[in-house]
């Protein structure tokens, strides 16, 4: 049989070594392996995993509208994360709130432009 095992989000960032200490700082990632000296950083936080590719001359995230729109990640304890995201200074575009698809969700942009949304599922009254 066939199937996806595993996944990596890619994305072009303008200042590897700025993106990458947001990443880890900020949002709790850790380095995979290497040290960024090739142009890129391989970074995961749990399930989650970016590569970080350096394209100075590319324009930023910031300008794509809403192509900057690269993840929506399911979490347990979105209250937590944007909590502890907050704290450490993450740029957040909306505040956790329950939407009518059934999910508690909170938004944050990083410092190239790319909006990340994290969801939750709310439980079921009963």
């Amino acid at each position: 049989m066939h199937r996806i095992v595993d996944s990596r989000l890619v994305l072009a960032v303008r200042d590897l070594r700025e993106s990458t200490r947001f990443y880890v700082d900020v949002l709790g990632f850790r380095r995979d392996f290497g040290d960024g000296t090739d142009g890129w950083s391989f970074l995961s936080r749990d399930a989650f995993k970016v590569m970080l590719g350096e394209c100075p001359d590319e324009p930023p995230a910031s300008e794509l509208g809403d192509h900057s729109y690269v993840a929506y990640l399911r979490v347990e304890g979105v209250d937590q994360l944007h909590e502890e995201v907050s704290a450490r200074g993450a740029q957040i575009l909306s505040d956790p709130a329950d939407k009518p698809w059934g999910l508690r969700e909170f938004a944050l942009r990083t410092p190239d432009g790319h909006r990340i949304t994290f969801g939750e599922p709310i439980p079921a009254a009963g």
